[in-house]
């Protein structure tokens, strides 16, 4: 029997977004909608097919599969699909088909568009971007702008020659308080107003005297991707006033205190400087103690992931630093050079409200025995057992530096690469998935970069490592049930919950780090690591963009869920009811899992780069 067309008007009025439309708005919709029975098993539409328009299940239930035939999802009744591929040209990015008899309706192409273009609650739902989120910001806001647009472009220089009598003409003249100092494109140090007159008024220096002699030689510099909070924080922890940009060898910018007055984070920076004047860990656990609220702060602050973890993994980073220099000053100079770093989370700058510590010691190849096994267990001991202190528990699994695995010279550091590649035995896939994240913190970061540069491009060239990563990085699975809903956990303490760490932000990491891995790309946060794969080539700009959607929805509902906590006198965790969700996020969200297994889907069929 046909439906009619009250029969219409009452169910699209119990189906979101169209039950928040007015009355009038629907009985215009009704009429242009297309009823359509189809039988058990008949295909509704292939991979490609142009799509006639948005379907909505009336009654019966649906299968929905990527091209490689992957069962994606089942679809009942309310539930909506065809969105995908009508909003990115028309063709149909899944095959439908229905798994009983069923009733379809179908918006057609044209009045789905107009109703986008028309409706917002409409536009909001089918839109699965963030990027509304980050528009409602206020842009000039220090912790989401970027250095190149704070910074001074074209900074005065002066080659390393220079007078220190010129260079007091030059800054007066230029009415700037700093002089880079540069030999070509190339940037060799930095020269004060505070120099001068610490370093030659004060001491009566002779005005002949190069500033070579009085400049502060091979400056902490970034690069104009930084963010402005970068800046902050590493001027409140180095107390310095002047921070040059770089980019491939070559200075491009300054940025100055005067230039970060309107772009004051405070909250976040507050906490650095607190953290890097602390003189015991228990003084750093004070401070520590606020990265809740901070959390709080921030994403109620319309912040994206992105933001929040870098500023939250600035905070960890900083306690490192501290406790490592409160460290050396205890056990006395490092015998060797040697070079802290991070994995896991913090090695990815993507910390979040609970975190524990990952990290290891890279040591000269001149070390001793007797040293590693001194001097430098002490001090992971000492940093290790600090971190602890300040709320970064010890590691579940022993990656710490404080195991003496992890605390090794640098040729055993690309022995333990170079045999994980030859051999790929489940624990070297572990140990690589972990380790492909590290990051320098402190100390010789020559030690680090030839060290990650050659084990890229090995492993890049390892086809069987690559697939055995690949293959990997499928272990973690989407929370998808097969009837419409989500896979939630089926027993113990956090029961009919799901995990939106390892079963919602680890797939989209594992993923990242196969791209990496594939295009030898160095960034180890999750998000550049996509960027860098689209902008490479080997991730599809149509896939990537879905991806990075996908990764931002599921990363800023995490964060939600963790403040939601916080503000109910709580501790963060990652355990999320979906019942707590409104059907407007619980439809986002499972599309956006949706998104992460049709690209492991296609990872796994050799096909990452299709996207």
């Amino acid at each position: 029997m046909p439906l009619s067309q009250d029969q219409i008007f009452r169910f699209l009025k119990s189906v979101h977004p169209y039950d928040a439309l007015t009355a009038d708005v629907v009985e215009k919709l009704v009429p242009t909608l297309q009823a359509r029975a189809v039988s058990a098993g008949e295909s509704i539409y292939a991979f490609g097919d142009d799509l006639p328009g948005v379907f909505i299940i009336y009654e019966g239930e649906v299968e929905v599969s990527d091209e490689n035939g992957s069962v994606m999802s089942h679809l009942g009744l309310r539930n909506s699909f065809g969105e995908r591929g009508l909003l990115r040209g028309g063709k149909a990015v899944t095959t439908a088909q229905a798994v009983t008899e069923a009733k379809l309706l179908v918006l057609p192409v044209d009045q789905f568009h107009a109703l986008i273009a028309a409706e917002d609650t409409v536009k909001r739902f089918f839109d699965r971007s963030r990027a509304d989120r980050v528009s409602k910001q206020d842009t000039q806001d220090l912790a989401t702008i970027q250095v190149d647009t704070l910074m001074a472009a074209n900074p005065v220089t002066c080659p390393p020659t220079t007078s220190v009598q010129e260079a007091a003409v030059l800054m007066r003249d230029r009415r700037v308080s700093s002089l880079c100092v540069t030999d070509g494109d190339a940037l060799t140090g930095i020269l004060t107003t505070r120099d001068m007159s610490g370093k030659v008024l004060a001491v009566a220096l002779p005005v002949e005297t190069p500033v070579s002699q009085i400049m502060t030689s091979n400056p902490i510099t970034l690069a104009p991707s930084a963010i402005g909070s970068d800046v902050l924080h590493v001027m409140m922890e180095r107390r310095i006033g002047h921070v040059p940009i770089v980019e491939g060898g070559k200075l491009v910018g300054i940025v100055s205190q005067t230039d970060l007055t309107r772009f004051q984070a405070v909250s976040s920076a507050e906490l650095v400087r607190e953290i890097a004047q602390a003189e015991t860990p228990e003084e750093m656990r004070e401070v520590t103690a606020r990265i809740p609220q901070l959390l709080v702060q921030l994403v109620a602050g319309g912040r994206p992931h992105q933001v929040v973890t870098r500023l939250i993994t600035d905070i960890a980073d900083t306690c490192t630093r501290r406790l490592l220099a409160l460290g050396e000053a205890k056990l006395g100079p490092a015998p060797v050079p040697y070079l802290w770093a991070a994995c896991g989370s913090q090695g990815r700058q993507e910390q979040t409200g609970v975190s524990d510590q990952d990290n290891c010691l890279i040591l000269h190849d001149d070390v001793t025995d007797a040293d590693r096994d001194g001097y430098f267990t002490e001090l992971a001991k000492f940093v290790c057992d600090g971190l602890d202190v300040c709320g970064y528990f010890y590691c579940p699994g022993d990656m710490m530096a404080t195991n003496p695995r992890w605390c090794q010279p640098l040729a055993v550091w690309k022995d333990y690469f170079d045999g994980w590649i030859a051999k790929a035995s489940p624990e070297a896939q572990m140990l690589a998935s972990v380790m492909f994240d590290l990051r320098a913190i402190a100390g010789d970061e020559s030690l680090f970069e030839g060290m990650q540069k050659d084990t890229l491009a090995l492993a890049a060239k390892n086809s069987i490592f690559v697939a055995h990563m690949v293959s990997n990085s499928l272990k973690h699975t989407p929370p998808l049930g097969l009837l419409r809903g989500f896979a939630t956990i089926r027993s113990g303490e956090h029961k009919n919950q799901l995990d939106m760490k390892h079963n919602g932000v680890v797939p989209i990491v594992d993923l990242g780090r196969v791209y990496a891995l594939q295009g030898e790309l160095k960034e180890a946060n999750t998000r550049a690591r996509l960027e860098a794969a689209i902008h490479a080539g080997g991730l599809s700009q149509s896939g990537g963009q879905d991806l990075l959607d996908a990764y931002d929805l599921i990363a800023d509902t995490r964060l939600e869920h963790q403040v939601a906590e916080v503000k109910a006198g709580g501790k963060p965790d990652n355990y999320l009811s979906p019942s707590d969700l409104s059907e407007f996020e619980r439809s986002h969200l499972r599309d956006a899992f949706v998104v992460v297994k049709s690209m492991q889907s296609a990872i796994g069929h050799g096909r990452g780069m299709l996207g």
